[in-house]
């Protein structure tokens, strides 16, 4: 609907009918949010409300109990991040690398390696748990750093999302490098990525969130609590004889932390790396 053509009174409702609808659905996502946080302060009582009856007993020194029950949590925090830091980076030169040769490069096989890449995103994970476990065990890798990020380094999304930004590129930009003596991968390091930080923000965070976010492999592969990564840890938390609303809602809180800040920084670079480049093949 064009509003340029509608009254003066109608453009108002208009805008103020979608606010309304915006800040609604808004809403509704954050719900598990605000219940989590309102649970974590409700204390440990048995029948814990959606709404506080008493705003005036709320715990917010629960987050500080939780440190002091599991003082282990700073390792998990630590390793969590470090894993999906280091994993992130290696995704980013692994499919910056690959996209490049599929983009610029001409050579014998160049789209069956691609649909190869392509391939890979039709593989479920499921599939590559017990070879990937057989890997790192006959490497000696469990309960390691290494355990946790080799097997994560490449991504066929990572490969796919940026070969599609580089063909959107202008070609003359590669042309004239060459022409004036520019390198390959001088020309990418020094002007093909700087103009694909929107692309190279998205699959950042989307390799961030998803790593840092893992469960079952952690499980798998580390059996020493001090290796273990947070979503792993805090089921410790769960694993008492009654049920502590208070204390796994802020662990979990704690826990995620991490993750809503990078969303929220990261919010408008994944908007404009996923719609840039989207359709060009």
């Amino acid at each position: 609907m064009n509003r340029a053509i509608l009254p003066t009174n109608q453009r108002r409702l208009y805008v103020v009918a979608m606010y309304g609808l915006l800040i609604g659905v808004s809403l509704i996502l954050l719900f598990p949010l605000f219940f989590s946080l309102s649970l974590a302060l409700q204390g440990p009582i048995a029948n814990p409300t959606l709404i506080p009856t008493d705003f005036s007993a709320l715990d917010w020194g629960v987050f500080r109990t939780v440190f002091e029950q599991q003082p282990v949590l700073v390792r998990w925090i630590f390793n969590s991040f470090t894993v999906a830091t280091v994993v992130t980076l290696g995704v980013l030169a692994t499919s910056s690398l690959l996209a490049f040769a599929l983009a610029y490069l001409n050579f014998p096989g160049r789209f069956a390696l691609f649909f190869f890449a392509i391939g890979t995103l039709m593989v479920p994970f499921e599939a590559t748990l017990i070879p990937n476990y057989l890997f790192v065990s006959s490497l000696q890798w469990k309960d390691s750093f290494q355990g946790l990020i080799v097997p994560f380094l490449a991504s066929g999304f990572g490969v796919f999302l940026l070969r599609q930004h580089f063909l959107a590129l202008p070609k003359d930009f590669y042309d004239a490098a060459l022409v004036d003596g520019c390198g390959k991968l001088r020309y990418m390091w020094w002007i093909l990525l700087p103009l694909s930080r929107p692309a190279l923000a998205t699959l950042a965070v989307f390799t961030f969130l998803g790593t840092y976010n893992q469960f079952y492999w952690p499980l798998l592969v580390t059996n020493d609590p001090e290796w273990r990564t947070t979503q792993v840890g805090i089921t410790v938390f769960s694993n008492f004889e009654y049920a502590v609303f208070n204390i796994q809602m802020a662990a979990t809180l704690i826990v995620m932390l991490p993750t809503l800040l990078m969303l929220i920084f990261g919010q408008r670079q994944l908007v404009s790396g996923l719609t840039s480049g989207g359709l060009k093949g």
